[in-house]
């Protein structure tokens, strides 16, 4: 076998570990993206555990990823909240990329909720708009489930064709008519970063029918479709992409706009929770 049963071998001992700590377990979780860690610590009788604290779990790097695990409840539901997430730009494997989501769902949970800032091809967007992803289209050039499968975690082929759930993206639409915080629905593109794109290569994207950018979530989304969770993602559209206005883009705009959406964003969190 390859490292996979490693891998799985890891993420039941972080399970374990966070089992040990946090009392009743999740049935929910929520990654939060680049400056979006706010809603981490709106969570009630909350339960922090630093990532350096759980077996094997990766610190991330970058500015606006906080690097913790909390465990709290939203509406009487019980929810695991990761406030920061690692990158494959920062030098990780796509597997320690999705390490993450794999301990989620040896936790035992069943539905995740993948949040990230994203640069706006779509130019109905405005800053600060949220996104419902409705699919996504990976040019990051890997993908988490390369290498031999293990079956524990997964099947070898699963199906892609609703990464994104149906369901879920209805449950979002009503979350956002009740609490007056306006959504739009989009695909979402992938890539590798660290370097913002190109305008030709944003043109390019707009031309496969990409409504967005980002460099994270669409190998979170496939390894998660891998175990077997549920899956909504939404997008903050922290700054037009480049080429779309005459400006450069720089990493404090997008901390900056995610800061100044965190009410709408939180709310919009709170209501989808509560209607899963």
């Amino acid at each position: 076998m390859s490292e996979a049963p490693g891998w799985f071998d890891w993420a039941s001992a972080a399970a374990d570990a966070i089992k040990g700590r946090c009392g009743d377990v999740p049935r929910i979780a929520v990654v939060l993206g680049s400056g979006l860690g706010d809603f981490a610590d709106t969570l009630a009788d909350a339960v922090h555990i630093p990532y350096q604290e759980i077996p094997h779990w990766p610190a991330p790097t970058v500015i606006g990823h906080a690097g913790k695990l909390v465990v709290g409840s939203v509406r009487g539901r019980r929810v695991a909240a990761l406030s920061g997430r690692v990158h494959a730009y920062e030098g990780h494997s796509q597997d320690t990329v999705v390490f993450g989501v794999r301990v989620m769902a040896r936790l035992g949970v069943a539905h995740l909720v993948l949040t990230n800032a994203a640069g706006g091809i779509n130019t109905s967007f405005g800053e600060g708009a949220l996104m419902v992803i409705d699919d996504h289209i990976n040019l990051t050039g890997s993908n988490p489930l390369i290498g031999a499968n293990d079956d524990r975690i997964g099947p070898r082929f699963p199906d892609m064709s609703e990464v994104y759930s149906r369901r879920l993206g209805t449950i979002a639409d009503q979350a956002a008519e009740d609490t007056g915080v306006a959504v739009a629905h989009g695909v979402y593109v992938a890539v590798h970063g660290p370097s913002y794109e190109t305008p030709a290569e944003i043109r390019a994207f707009r031309t496969l029918g990409a409504d967005a950018v980002g460099m994270s979530t669409a190998p979170e989304a496939i390894a998660a479709r891998h175990a077997g969770l549920e899956v909504l993602g939404i997008s903050c559209i922290t700054n037009m992409a480049a080429g779309v206005l005459p400006q450069p883009l720089v990493h404090e705009e997008v901390i900056e706009t995610a800061r100044r959406v965190r009410g709408s964003f939180i709310a919009l969190l709170e209501a989808v929770i509560a209607r899963i």
